[in-house]
């Protein structure tokens, strides 16, 4: 179903008031060019609630709405786990993690690594998180948002990428995260309305112009096995979703990696006015998180009902969009490209942070500011060439785009937490001690994967965290390492919370407590 000229005017109005906005923003003022911390960091001057839409925006992206409302489609509201947890997951990294970060003002995860144990590590871990940004997470945006045009307009995949790839660094290549970080709340607005609209509409249609409330009812009604929280072992999809181990388990360690250690999330938060903004801005995005279930997997499910021989899962939400009366069908379309752009930029910003700060800037440590500032918007567009000629080969075959990405980044989150966790809390931690953990994570997830496939990948990340702490203990035991002088001194970092924090982060636990408590 094609888009009418209504919904293109929509659209068209959304694309150029937010190209006006971001160019506004990213002037340069007094004909003073931009040096590395106002394109890399926004001047660390970010307010709350830039850095908390900042980070939702960032977050939600085509992996997360067609992803996830496929395997809402696929699963069920058990795949919500990821989002409810991680809004706790954000609230202790905003009291233990962050502190620490910005006590050490880095630019980069792989900038603390240095700090903490040596240049080897940081380039390491440099590699890596490159590799990842542009051949997981950039295809995957491209490639899903791509899908999402395709079936919403009919525009082929081809001219889908290219078409997010130009909008994206039309608005945000010159002006850096500042650009990004400061139109965001305008895309999260329009990706919250817009998804609740979607979602309230998809419901109406289900009780037959009855009401939402009514709709939501009739859909447990009538797809109650789409409504348990905690999967039992004999449930198909027991190996995405292992029961209890999304709560106590493995899934911890892939959302602290996530949202702790994860360039292009936490570099909003090294980009806040002060430690207190950055608090504040975690957890005004903990509560959007506890409300993306409702825009992301809920019409996924309600697809269950309305399209039930879907070809595939990930075409449940580009499906519920057609529904959509004309008009509203452009902003949900608008909702939807503004994640997808937002997250590209978010993206290619800190693929150019990395490279610049991290790779680059090491084999050419006289270049000036705005030489580097110059490096990384090229590299912003090379990575985004790059993942657009590498998307169909990487993610054309997977029908759950969402838990491929997930299946893949497991091998890897175990080592990443372990490394941060030792080199934050164990003053004894040695380089060669990290180097372990970060080359155990690959080994040990491999060796589980083909020696033990039936094992739920969310047991396998909790399994091999362990080992990626109790060797690298031995190891540090083996050359008898005393404190390093290098370590993090907790003592000098300041802990504290606001009140504010103190109370937003109850009341998250005891929401989180209630849906479980009803779905359980």
């Amino acid at each position: 179903m094609q888009l009418s000229n209504t919904d293109i005017v929509v659209f068209a109005i959304y694309v150029l008031t937010l190209i006006a906005v971001a160019w506004w923003v990213s002037r340069d003022k007094g004909g003073v060019q931009k040096d590395t911390q106002e394109y890399f960091l926004a001047g660390r001057n970010l307010p709350w609630w830039a850095v908390g839409a900042s980070l939702i925006a960032a977050n939600i992206s085509a992996e997360q709405i067609i992803g996830m409302s496929g395997s809402g489609y696929a699963i069920g509201l058990a795949i919500a786990s990821y989002e409810w947890m991680a809004a706790i997951t954000l609230l202790i990294v905003g009291k233990y993690f962050l502190p620490v970060f910005i006590k050490r003002e880095i630019y980069t995860m792989p900038q603390f690594l240095e700090q903490r144990f040596d240049g080897r590590l940081r380039t390491i871990m440099a590699i890596f998180w490159l590799g990842v940004y542009v051949f997981v997470n950039l295809t995957s945006v491209l490639w899903l948002g791509a899908l999402a045009i395709n079936t919403v307009t009919g525009i082929d995949m081809v001219n889908g990428m290219i078409l997010l790839g130009l909008f994206s660094v039309v608005y945000s290549l010159y002006g850096g995260l500042k650009a990004v970080a400061l139109t965001d709340i305008m895309q999260v607005v329009v990706l919250v309305f817009g998804g609740l609209i979607l979602t309230g509409i998809t419901l109406n249609i289900i009780a037959e112009d009855s009401g939402i409330i009514a709709g939501f009812q009739l859909l447990q009604e009538r797809a109650p096995e789409k409504f348990d929280m905690i999967l039992a072992k004999g449930h198909p999809h027991y190996i995405s979703l292992p029961g209890l181990s999304v709560l106590i388990g493995g899934m911890w360690i892939m959302n602290l990696s996530y949202w702790g250690f994860n360039q292009y999330i936490i570099q909003r938060t090294l980009a806040a006015k002060s430690l207190k903004e950055g608090q504040a801005g975690i957890a005004f995005a903990a509560y959007l998180k506890l409300l993306m279930p409702l825009i992301v997997v809920v019409p996924g499910i309600v697809a269950v009902i309305l399209a039930p021989d879907l070809a595939r899962p990930d075409q449940a939400y580009p499906t519920m969009m057609q529904l959509m009366p004309v008009g509203i069908k452009g902003l949900v379309f608008a909702a939807l490209v503004a994640a997808i752009v937002s997250s590209l930029s978010s993206m290619t910003n800190s693929v150019a942070t990395i490279f610049t700060m991290d790779v680059y800037r090491s084999i050419n440590s006289g270049l000036s500011q705005s030489q580097e500032v110059k490096v990384g918007r090229i590299v912003s567009l090379v990575s985004l060439i790059i993942a657009m000629i590498c998307a169909k080969p990487l993610l054309g075959n997977f029908e759950q785009a969402f838990q491929y990405i997930q299946e893949f980044t497991g091998f890897f989150t175990p080592g990443i937490v372990a490394i941060f966790f030792l080199g934050i809390f164990w003053k004894s931690a040695t380089p060669l001690a990290a180097l372990v953990a970060a080359i155990g994570s690959a080994v040990f997830s491999l060796g589980f994967k083909l020696l033990w496939p039936e094992l739920p990948f969310i047991d396998r990340v909790g399994l091999v965290f362990v080992l990626c702490i109790l060797i690298p203990v031995l190891v540090v035991s083996l050359q008898k390492s005393q404190p390093q002088a290098n370590a993090v001194d907790l003592n000098d970092v300041d802990f504290s919370t606001s009140t504010n924090f103190n109370i937003a982060s109850v009341g998250v636990v005891l929401v989180l407590c209630a849906l479980y408590a009803v779905w359980w």
